[in-house]
Formats: structure tokens, sequence, C-alpha cells
């Protein structure tokens, strides 16, 4: 990209010359129109070669290799687990979303606001047993399709070279995803919430060393109550959701860059 002013061009008579439709058009023309003031065809360009020389220092895939049609593994349906994984996210985070307006993180009261709160949810918000059932079928669907697709990956050699960093992603990502799982099933505080994070407590005790200052840190004490309720609603709503989006969004451009891998 050069800083000398470039010389000018008459654009107007170059559109009427060519043979475009009113779309193409009214593009070029506010395509030419901010161009003008910010370059921006400059840096898209500056985007292109960079992205032309990283796709060249990648190694080639098999069917790069022998000019077989790549859109065939595209299309295979054990290569869209994991679409599928990122598209339960999504629908899982919205819905999510959509409940934190009626929830409460509250241990108070017998029986506890927050089992009221999503009682109430299922029982008198319009769509509201709807919306929490599909929270919790995107939430399993994904766990099964994250699964599945490190099963896929592992049994046909991805996460071999040069793909073992997106591989070792690929397990914290599903380890994060198993920690999503465990404080949403903790949230609405009823029996099978309460044990469930009894049983954590008791395994976080059984750890050797860090055992206690683990309990301490992510269940408030040895003891159920509500600090525990709320680490696990800070966790599930603002800590680990803007944790694995960006891990996912790294996962997906490491995809992206390296190109899908076939079997070897």
């Amino acid at each position: 990209m050069s800083l000398e002013k470039q010389d000018d061009f008459d654009h107007r008579t170059w559109l009427k010359r060519k043979d475009l439709t009113p779309i193409e058009t009214v593009f070029l023309t506010a395509l030419i129109y901010i161009d003008k003031r910010l370059r921006i065809v400059d840096y898209l360009e500056l985007l292109e070669d960079a992205y032309y020389k990283v796709n060249l220092q990648m190694p080639k895939s098999h069917t790069e290799q022998y000019d077989l049609d790549n859109k065939f593994w595209y299309w295979y349906p054990l290569y869209s687990l994991g679409f599928f994984s990122v598209l339960a996210y999504i629908v899982a985070a919205v819905s999510g979303a959509l409940l934190g307006f009626y929830y409460s993180p509250s241990a108070a009261g017998e029986p506890t606001v927050a089992y009221q709160s999503v009682k109430m949810i299922m029982q008198d918000v319009q769509f509201g047993y709807a919306l929490r059932s599909i929270h919790r079928w995107a939430a399993q669907i994904m766990m099964a399709a994250v699964f599945l697709h490190m099963l896929r990956v592992y049994f046909t050699g991805s996460y071999k070279e040069p793909r073992e960093l997106n591989w070792l992603l690929g397990i914290i990502l599903i380890s994060l995803s198993m920690v999503f799982g465990y404080t949403g099933y903790l949230l609405p505080w009823n029996q099978l919430a309460f044990w469930a994070g009894q049983i954590g407590v008791e395994m976080a005790l059984a750890t050797p060393i860090v055992g206690e200052w683990g309990a301490q840190l992510l269940f408030g004490g040895f003891t159920l109550g509500q600090a525990t309720l709320v680490r696990m609603y800070i966790l599930h709503v603002f800590i680990l959701p803007f944790v694995v989006t960006s891990l996912i969004a790294l996962h997906v451009g490491i995809v992206w860059v390296q190109g899908i891998a076939e079997p070897h």
C-alpha cells in the first residue's frame, strides 16, 4: 500500500460502461464512496495477500494433492459434528440468556427462591416450559455432538501433526463443556442439584493437597449454601460463556486456516 496520492479515476463513466444490475450498481457506488474516504480496498488487498501467503504455507490435504472433490468432506455426516456442536451451543446460549431474565440465584426460603423462579418459568412465563426444555436439550445435544466429534477426530487420525494443538484445544473445550453442564445442573437448587453439589464437594475434598482450597473456592466452603449457588451462577452465566466462546472462535479459526483433515 502506497501513501502517494493516487490518480483520479472517473468512476461514474466506468460504471455507465458496465452492464450492471441495480444491486451491483448500488454496491459498487457505495464501495467507491467509502473507498475514497477510508481506502478500504487497499486494506482488503492486504488481507487477501496475507490469506494466500498463510494458505500456501499450510500443508496440503489429501484431496488437494490429488485434485479430488474437496466438497465431499464437508457433506460427509461425521464431518458435520463440529458444526452441530457450535449450533447447539448458540441455541443454548440464546435460550439461557432469555431464561436469565426470570431466574433468581438465591438459596433463601423453603422452597428456595431459585427453585421458585424455575417453577415460575415453567408454569407462569409464556412459552417458559418450551424455553427451558430447548435450553436443556440444546446443552445435552451439544455434549453428545462434542463427544462424537472428538471420537471422529481420534479414529480418523485428524489429531496428528500439524493439528495436534487444535486437538489439545478441543480437549480443553470438552472439559469446559462438562463444567458448563455441571454448573447449570445446580442452578435449579432442587434435591437433584443439592446432592450433585454435595458429591462435587466430596470429590474436591478427596483431591490431594489442593482439595480443601478447591472446595472453598468453587463451592464457598465444605457445606452447600448461598455462596455455592452464587459461585455456580457466576461461572455459568458470566465466566464460562466468554471463555468457551473465545476458545470456540480460536478452534474454528485454526480449522479455517489448516483446512479439514481427511482420514489418515
